[in-house]
């Protein structure tokens, strides 16, 4: 490697490390600060006080808490602006590719002069421009700033002790159980069924799964479920070649409907299994409030976004099949052992020393039935854990002005605020705040996870399984899926979704 590329990147790594080594130096820094970050009910309430108010007086009573909320903002912005970052990543490894071509010409592809083939800085770029990767990196800024505000143990207190990683891990799992070839063909071969209906054209498998795999989310989490719904639109839909603002409606119909399908059970969608235990939510409950609403909302949604789209949908017609390709059949008894697998871990998915077990003896099995297997892919479950793992990391220090803003709020104006929320949090997050806030009504509750739930697709970050999607999908997009146009592709299903909570 080019000794200057060693240098620069040794000093941007001293720079990054010093506030860690000053913050370690101390003696009197032995202790961690068991209060940080300081709960919710233990600032002074003012019943009097205003939103900005209220807001005001905690970053006074714990400064702390406003470096925690411009890094998660940064963080944000830097979500928007990955595309962008990717752009530069190329130019940098396009001007590197031709300073290497004119070094060997001159040289005369004397190897021993040859320069670096990797540009590391077009690497870099390219890292700063993943969005799996944009919390896990700011994480690490805002680990440095607790180091230099508080001191270096009680960095490692919060984030090895008071921050709970068992979501990230859950969804790591269960992304890859959903992805493997047993599963996915049997969800294929479900929806298939319904596809049939419609002669199995890309319009009737784009209706079957965007109906059938969001509901599946109910039943075998909504991870799962999006992993299963994005892996099958890439095949019978994407592959297809569908046009720019197709796409994007069609991810952002996914994203909506897999955030919304989840909700007619109280231990599949994240954001419910947040309250469900706390509000004594069970599975009658959640399908007469929530499930009907959903499934109305997914089939108007589809139905709308049909009526747009019809002509194009209409005229698109199915990739032919190579018939030399002939699989191999999966044996029942295979397929069934995976589906015991895949529940077990649901059904333990609040305990990862268990489903992480069981993903060992899953390993094991895979292995003694690999000719039945596909290659197992961990690349897009890890990031997609990455991902999750820095935003609760930051959203355990976001509560101090989320929760005022959702207690002081009415039953339709809490809806909307949870929504817009949403798109700047995880929606398992704002739901967790709600149960800190005292006295809530059974409106309100009802206001704030369905306004939750229905913002779950705004955004990346929005909700949990929407990473898994985008990590499938995006290499149909130029230069990766833009936040902006998730966002408009969104945007309609969003309405219609709200209209069947709050109007139906």
């Amino acid at each position: 490697m080019n000794i200057r590329i060693v240098r620069t990147f040794l000093v941007l790594l001293g720079i990054l490390i010093s506030p860690v080594l000053w913050a370690a130096g101390g003696v009197e820094l032995a202790q961690p600060d068991a209060t940080f970050p300081k709960l919710i009910d233990s600032y002074s309430h003012n019943v009097d006080a205003s939103i900005i108010g209220i807001i005001k007086e905690r970053a006074a009573a714990e400064p702390f808490n406003v470096v925690a909320t411009v890094i998660f903002f940064l963080a944000v912005m830097h979500t928007f602006l990955t595309a962008k970052i990717r752009h530069w990543g190329h130019i940098v490894e396009g001007r590197h590719a031709a300073r290497l071509k004119l070094k060997l010409e001159a040289t005369d592809n004397d190897e021993d002069g040859r320069p670096d083939e990797v540009s590391f800085w077009g690497q870099i770029l390219h890292y700063l421009g993943e969005v799996e990767a944009v919390f896990g990196t700011w994480a690490m800024a805002l680990f440095i700033a607790i180091c230099w505000n508080k001191n270096l143990d009680t960095a490692i207190y919060y984030i090895g002790e008071k921050v709970n990683f068992t979501e990230p891990l859950f969804v790591v799992i269960i992304m890859t159980l959903a992805s493997t070839r047993p599963v996915l063909k049997l969800a294929e071969q479900s929806m298939r069924l319904v596809a049939r209906f419609g002669k199995e054209t890309p319009l009737a498998w784009w209706l079957s799964i965007l109906t059938l795999a969001p509901l599946l989310g109910s039943l075998i989490t909504e991870p799962a479920a999006m992993t299963i719904g994005a892996m099958l639109l890439a095949k019978q839909f994407f592959d297809v070649k569908p046009s720019s603002r197709l796409k994007y409606a069609t991810i952002g119909l996914l994203f909506v409907n897999i955030s919304i399908g989840g909700t007619l059970t109280h231990f599949a969608a994240p954001p419910v299994l947040m309250v469900a235990a706390s509000w004594g939510w069970d599975i009658k409950f959640m399908f007469t409030h929530f499930g009907w609403h959903a499934v109305m909302g997914i089939l108007i949604s589809n139905a709308v976004y049909f009526y747009i789209f019809r002509k194009e949908l209409l005229a698109m017609k199915a990739v032919p099949v190579d018939g030399k390709i002939n699989e191999d059949p999966i044996p029942y008894w295979v397929t069934g052992v995976h589906l015991v697998f895949l529940a077990f871990t649901v059904w333990m998915a609040h305990y990862p020393v268990l489903f992480i077990a069981g993903f060992m003896f899953y390993l094991a099995f895979s292995h003694a039935t690999a000719h039945h297997q596909s290659k197992l892919e961990l690349r897009s479950p890890m990031l997609v854990g990455f991902f999750l793992a820095g935003l609760v990391i930051h959203g355990g220090l976001q509560g101090w002005w989320i929760e005022p803003v959702l207690g002081s709020l009415g039953q339709y104006p809490l809806f909307g605020g949870a929504m817009v929320l949403t798109a700047f949090n995880d929606n398992a997050l704002i739901t967790y705040l709600a149960t800190l806030v005292p006295d809530l009504s059974d409106a309100l509750k009802f206001a704030v996870v369905s306004g939750a739930v229905t913002g779950g697709g705004l955004t990346v970050i929005a909700n949990a399984p929407n990473p898994a999607g985008q990590s499938i999908l995006q290499r149909y997009f130029d230069g990766g899926v833009s936040p902006l146009g998730l966002l408009l592709g969104a945007l309609i299903p969003t309405a219609i979704v709200s209209f069947s909570f709050m109007v139906l």
